[in-house]
C-alpha cells in the first residue's frame, strides 16, 4: 500500500473517531448535565415547590444556588394540562393524546412538552394517566422535552408529582418504579382500580434498551 493511500485511511478513521467522539457527547450531554444541576441542588438545599406563593420564583436558580437553603415557587408552564414534579425539577406542557405506535407522531410532540399517550386516561377520568418522554441515541431527532424525565430514577416512595389539567390540580404520590423491557407494554395497559399516574422514560438514560415506569397514586385534588 502507498504512502498516500495509508494516509488516506488514517485521515478518514480519525474523522470516523471525531464524529463518533462528538455524537457521544451531544447523546449524553444532556444526562450529564442533568445529573450535575440534581446534585448541586441537593448540595446547596435548593427545593421547588408549588404549596408557596412567596419567595424567589424558579427561574431564580442561579442566584438561589449562590444564596443556599431556598424555596423556589413553581408556576406550571400552563393549567389545560402540564405536568411538575418538584425533586427533580420538571415543570413541562403535555401534549394530549399521543400515539405510542407512531414514532413521528410522539417524536414531533416533544417538541413542544411531555407525551400523553392517546389511549390513556386523562386525569379528571381516573384510570391510568399514562406520560412518556423517550430519551433518543439520535440526538438529532429528539424534541426539546424528550430528555425532561431522564431524573426519574430519582423518584422514590412518598415523592409527588403534580399534574395540571383544565385549571384543577391533581397531586400523585410516588408508589413505585421498575425497568422494564421495551416491548412490554403492560405499564400501559394495566387494569387499574384506582386513579394513578403512570410515568415512562428510557433506561438507562440516552439509550432504548429499557423502559423505567415510575407509577404514583392520586391522593388529592385542588379545585
Amino acid at each position: 500500500m502507498s504512502l498516500e493511500k495509508r494516509t488516506i485511511i488514517t485521515l478518514i478513521s480519525n474523522i470516523l473517531i471525531t464524529v463518533g467522539v462528538i455524537t457521544l457527547v451531544l447523546d449524553f450531554a444532556p444526562v450529564a448535565i442533568g445529573e450535575i444541576s440534581y446534585q448541586i441542588r441537593r448540595l446547596r438545599q435548593v427545593e421547588y415547590s408549588v404549596d408557596t406563593t412567596s419567595g424567589k420564583k424558579a427561574s431564580d436558580l442561579f442566584n438561589a444556588l449562590l444564596n443556599g437553603s431556598e424555596v423556589l415557587v413553581v408556576d406550571p408552564t400552563n393549567k389545560d394540562f402540564s405536568v411538575v414534579i418538584e425533586k427533580i425539577g420538571v415543570n413541562a406542557p403535555i401534549i394530549k393524546n399521543v400515539s405510542v405506535s407512531d414514532k413521528d407522531e410522539y417524536f414531533n410532540a416533544l417538541n413542544y412538552g411531555v407525551a400523553h399517550a392517546n389511549i390513556s386516561s386523562t386525569p379528571d377520568r381516573g384510570g391510568n394517566t399514562y406520560l412518556f418522554a423517550h430519551s433518543s441515541i439520535n440526538f438529532w431527532r429528539i424534541g426539546k422535552y424528550a430528555n425532561i424525565f431522564n431524573l426519574l430514577r430519582k423518584l422514590e416512595n412518598g415523592d409527588r408529582v403534580n399534574v395540571f389539567y383544565e385549571n384543577t390540580r391533581y397531586e400523585y404520590e410516588v408508589i413505585g418504579n421498575e425497568v422494564v423491557a421495551g416491548f412490554n407494554t403492560n405499564p400501559l395497559t394495566r387494569t387499574v382500580i384506582e386513579p394513578i399516574l403512570t410515568l415512562q422514560t428510557c433506561d438507562p438514560p440516552g439509550t432504548t434498551l429499557n423502559r423505567l415506569v415510575v407509577t404514583a397514586k392520586l391522593i388529592r385534588v385542588y379545585k
